[in-house]
């Protein structure tokens, strides 16, 4: 069945933003500040095939203490708001979307005043921001946003963790992984995404097309990189 998307949904740290660098910086302050296992730099490439569930559990980091945890990582993000960028070629990726007719929707864990910040003049292309999402929330707030948007036509969820995908599945809609971000890219493409994007003009390129093809085969038609 071909899709013709209304609505794409973009997550953001790792997404849009190139987070990945900054969140390895002050992650062990994090570790120690709530006392949970500190990552060795030589150990990050393995962390990034795991799951956010399995990551926390491999981290030791007990559930009560993620929202305390998520609040300071998002103060710490304000702090360093000038050291977090946009990855290359995102703003002329979100310029074709729009430009296209297709309403833009963001659903992050990050705070929006973060987000509004790092996009600039990218962020009036935006037409719903749900953000500060728990870090297993975002199928909620996805849902919220496809009803608020009236979801005309087909809707896609694209960001770079398989958390992204549960909430897409959750909600109902695709998911497109892209390769750049925080998990890795041989994890995303076991987890049969709708589509895996190499690099932002790639998500221009099939999004804007109306021969894309919605269904578990989709991944690998897309898929480009090596194997």
């Amino acid at each position: 069945m071909r899709r013709s998307f209304g609505l794409v949904v973009f997550d953001f740290d790792g997404t849009l933003a190139d987070t990945f660098p900054w969140f390895c910086s002050v992650i062990n302050g994090v570790a120690r500040r709530y006392c949970f296992r500190q990552i060795d730099p030589a150990e990050t490439e393995a962390l990034r095939g795991l799951s956010a569930r399995a990551l926390i559990r491999e981290l030791g980091v007990p559930a009560w203490k993620l929202p305390f945890i998520t609040r300071h990582m998002h103060s710490l993000a304000a702090r360093d708001i000038d050291a977090i960028t946009l990855f290359p070629g995102i703003r002329d990726m979100l310029r074709s979307l729009d430009e296209a007719g297709i309403t833009l929707a963001i659903v992050s864990s990050n705070s929006e005043a973060n987000i509004r910040c790092v996009l600039g003049p990218c962020a009036a292309r935006f037409r719903h921001y749900a953000c500060g999402a728990s870090m297993f929330g975002k199928a909620r707030r996805l849902t919220a946003v496809m009803r608020k948007a009236g979801a005309r036509g087909s809707v896609i969820y694209i960001g770079d963790e398989l958390r992204d995908h549960d909430a897409a599945r959750v909600a109902g809609c695709d998911f497109g992984a892209v390769s750049w971000g925080y998990t890795r890219h041989d994890a995303l493409v076991a987890g049969r995404p709708d589509a895996v994007f190499e690099h932002p003009g790639h998500i221009s390129e099939v999004v804007c097309s109306t021969e894309f093809r919605g269904s578990a085969s989709a991944a690998s038609n897309l898929y480009e990189g090596p194997s």
